[in-house]
């Protein structure tokens, strides 16, 4: 499959100059950034993804402990897009790319481009464990989350039926790896379904009996955010019967059991439900343009850029979001979150509009409008830098983030009308165990 050039109408017996051709990789927040903010530019674009919808990954644990349901958080690319007659939307795979004749190697097919913005995103990192995957999801998809929420519900229905209180305890000991925003969420979202959700709702197993351990490498949870902050979400997480220890790594994961290393001692902690949210690596793209520009790769992955986000002797190739690795002003990395991978969009897409025209624009800077994660309900951290603070207001401003963050209106409204339901009620109306038959209920038993 070849994508032809458009062509404009002209003057009889002159053939139209073609359209420059954009192309774009990914359709998270960064890549639709770009096609959406080149709306009505003379271009073509063509935009790649292997999903046919665009998906609001922050919001990815609410839908794993049966919060919102995924269409919630979900919208079709053709439909944000349906609108934009320059905009083309293709369900395809890039496996590789031709950057001497400027094609997109799809599994099926190829796209040729003038410009192509590479946006495909970042999975999790086991730092060379792959093995721990089967036993310990992470969060990054649909598939995960649904994952998740299906062993998480499995955990306490297996300890309904388990008469042995020792293996009873190992069915409700939920480990989440890594401290986070990711694992901070997760763990605060289980405490709150355990202790309040799901009470009253079984008859030989208290829920609240579950016992929620949050461990991170480093010396306290939320590293990236100041100290304050991070003692205040550590308290959140007390209040929610979360067990947090620090200076704590993941040595080895097997069925129903992980085992720890803290201070030197190792110690295997019988589980059945271990979640990972302790790294991300890069798509493998960045290799491909490695091999096949010489593009520099950091540790995860990412694709060392230059600072108008090319690549070095590449100016017609973009690498944005959480496959590109750049500096800010003070010299560190820009964090892999969704308003860097938005606003490279824009800038890209800016870019391509002041290129057509014969222009250039200043090197790309990020704008760093702060940092948030939430601990529960009515709990939230948020440093906007020039003002830090936390509790209930906090939870507010990331209620109010969040909804306008989402792409379509309608699920801006689905998700209030659901938040506000679980608010006032505690309970978690998406708690389906889904995917295969949930028979046994644990592995290795």
């Amino acid at each position: 499959m070849t994508i032809a050039t458009a062509s404009g109408s002209g003057r009889e017996g002159i053939a139209p100059a073609p359209l420059h051709r954009v192309v774009i990789i990914g359709g998270g927040f960064g890549g639709l950034s770009v096609a959406r903010r080149l709306r009505g530019a003379p271009v073509q674009i063509t935009l790649i993804d292997r999903r046919n919808f665009h998906l609001f990954q922050p919001l990815l644990y609410q839908v794993a402990v049966g919060a919102l349901s995924p269409a919630n958080i979900a919208v079709p690319l053709r439909a944000i897009l349906k609108r934009q007659s320059n905009a083309h939307v293709l369900l395809g795979e890039a496996t590789d790319i031709d950057v001497i004749h400027r094609c997109v190697m799809l599994s099926d097919g190829a796209v040729e481009y003038d410009t192509l913005i590479v946006a495909a995103g970042a999975r999790h990192h086991y730092f060379g464990n792959n093995q721990f995957e089967s036993l310990a999801p992470g969060l990054k998809t649909v598939e995960d989350a649904t994952e998740i929420r299906r062993r998480i519900l499995l955990a306490f229905e297996a300890a309904e039926r388990e008469a042995d209180p020792v293996r009873q305890q190992a069915l409700l000991t939920f480990v989440i790896v890594g401290a986070g925003p990711t694992g901070v969420e997760l763990a605060g979202a289980i405490g709150e379904v355990a202790h309040h959700t799901l009470r009253g709702n079984f008859r030989n197993v208290n829920p609240a009996d579950a016992r929620i351990l949050l461990l991170e490498g480093a010396d306290r949870v939320l590293p990236p955010y100041v100290p304050e902050l991070s003692e205040k979400a550590a308290k959140a997480l007390e209040r929610l019967r979360v067990t947090v220890r620090t200076g704590t790594v993941v040595t080895d994961i097997q069925p129903g059991c992980v085992t720890v290393r803290t201070k030197g001692h190792d110690e295997t902690i019988p589980t059945h439900t271990i979640l990972w949210a302790a790294g991300v690596l890069a798509s493998p793209l960045g290799r491909v343009l490695a091999d096949a520009t010489g593009a520099t790769l950091d540790r995860a992955g990412r694709v060392l850029v230059e600072p108008d986000l090319t690549l070095p002797g590449h100016p017609e190739i973009f690498v944005i979001g959480d496959l590109a690795t750049i500096n800010d002003a003070s010299g560190k990395p820009v964090p892999g979150i969704a308003p860097v991978a938005m606003q490279q969009g824009r800038y890209v897409a800016d870019l391509i509009r002041a290129r057509l025209r014969g222009e250039t624009l200043p090197p790309f800077a990020y704008r760093d409008r702060g940092s948030m994660a939430t601990i529960g309900r009515a709990a939230a951290v948020v440093d906007l830098g020039w003002i830090r603070f936390s509790g209930f207001f906090a939870w507010l401003t990331w209620l109010f983030v969040h909804l306008m963050y989402l792409i379509e209106f309608g699920n801006r409204v689905l998700v209030l009308m659901q938040w506000a339901w679980n608010y006032f009620t505690r309970n978690r109306s998406a708690r389906l165990i889904t995917g295969d038959s949930p028979f046994p209920l644990t592995r290795g038993k």
